[in-house]
């Protein structure tokens, strides 16, 4: 047992947040991509949306805002997760979180999670982090939710205009969450 907690602290000390450098734009991309779209990992919707998450311009047109910065955690030359911060008024906005297949279920989303909310509270300033998902996606609400999170009951119709996914489904919505810090 005190092994499997020593390879847990381990694997997650691995995992510290540093901000993103330009040339990036291309692993983000596809790390939020293979997260979302792809095959294997708990937190892919391809059940319910096709097509990409993002792309490129969208990776690159985020990276460029002055108010917003991407972290990444990179092991062995790999991208092993991201997430974007973005300041808004008295809080900040979460998108683009993505952690690797290989490393979901192992507690490094958490692990993640948890640093970004310190990055915007310490360097933001931000009193409250939001962000939205699919309703449909009840398992990835209820891991926000177990993390202090809660619906603020906004829902609108899946975005269809800013281009990230076709519906599957009929009535496909999002929903914001959020979380005091």
């Amino acid at each position: 047992m005190k092994q499997d907690v020593y390879d847990a602290n381990t694997l997650l000390s691995q995992f510290v947040l540093q901000p993103a450098k330009p040339e990036y734009t291309h692993d983000i991309c596809n790390l939020v991509n293979l997260t979302y779209r792809g095959d294997t990992g708990w937190t892919r919707e391809t059940h319910l949306i096709g097509g990409d998450r993002t792309n490129l311009t969208d990776i690159t047109t985020a990276m460029t805002k002055s108010e917003a910065q991407f972290y990444v955690v990179y092991l062995h030359k790999m991208l092993a997760a991201c997430i974007y911060l973005a300041q808004e008024k008295d809080h900040a906005y979460i998108g683009f979180f993505s952690v690797h297949p290989d490393f979901q279920g192992q507690g490094v989303g958490k692990y993640i999670l948890q640093q970004a909310e310190t990055i915007a509270k310490k360097q933001l300033a931000a009193n409250k982090i939001r962000m939205f998902a699919v309703s449909q996606r009840t398992e990835l609400i209820a891991f926000y939710q177990r993390r202090g999170y809660r619906r603020i009951g906004n829902k609108a119709t899946y975005p269809l205009q800013l281009k990230i996914g076709i519906p599957k489904v009929a009535h496909l919505t999002i929903e914001f969450l959020e979380k005091s810090i």
